[in-house]
């Protein structure tokens, strides 16, 4: 395999308007802030990869800022000066760099991607996966009322996804899934809450979520 002469790394801040407010337990969200990570060879090829840290720090203690000083200041220079010779390598040369796994993974993507442009195949055959097509879900955020949220669902299932996650928080739960679930018995379904319930406290409504034929809480 040709080796990967690594020379540089970019990043780039972009901010995408949501078509509509999304919301979770930790309130709503308007726009999202996206963190691309470019990395570049001594022949001018080009890879791309996108850094997962959201933009505060009420999720993960990563954030979009968080990940851009680690990247800039430690990630960037490391490789550039080592130069790993293949992407399956990236991950031992990073080794040193305790946490800030969003961060990594943002650059460990982008030279998964030169790699594979390199070598004239696209990233899932490169990694060696065989199938060329995927079932693709949704997350979809929480909403007024079961009813809506119903008619969100619906959109979604009719224009083809197959598996639907939905955002919960206390108080916006057992009524809210029971309602999706009746509507659509056989749709693969799960629910997240961005960490929002407590054990000792919401245990009963946790146990009640087993109703529902969850793929996962």
């Amino acid at each position: 395999m040709e080796k990967l002469n690594l020379e540089k790394l970019n990043l780039r801040e972009i901010r995408l308007r949501l078509q509509a407010p999304f919301e979770t337990s930790f309130g709503q969200a308007f726009d999202r802030r996206i963190l691309i990570v470019t990395v570049t060879d001594s022949d001018g090829n080009t890879g791309y990869g996108e850094c997962t840290a959201p933009g505060a720090p009420f999720y993960s203690h990563e954030t979009i800022d968080t990940a851009w000083t680690v990247i800039s200041k430690y990630i960037a220079p490391l490789l550039t000066d080592t130069k790993p010779g293949t992407a399956a390598e990236v991950h031992d040369y990073l080794s040193a760099i305790k946490g800030n796994r969003m961060a990594i993974g943002g650059v460990e993507a982008a030279i998964w991607d030169l790699e594979a442009k390199k070598a004239d195949k696209p990233l899932w055959e490169h990694l060696g996966g065989t199938r060329a097509e995927i079932q693709c879900g949704v997350s979809i955020g929480i909403h007024a009322t079961p009813e809506i949220l119903v008619e969100k669902v619906r959109l979604e299932v009719e224009s083809g996804y197959q598996r639907i996650k939905l955002k919960i928080k206390p108080g916006k739960d057992l009524e809210f899934v029971s309602a999706v679930r009746s509507e659509f018995p056989d749709i693969r379904l799960s629910v997240d809450a961005n960490s929002a319930y407590e054990l000792e406290r919401d245990l009963d409504v946790l146990k009640k979520l087993d109703d529902f034929d969850l793929l996962m809480v």
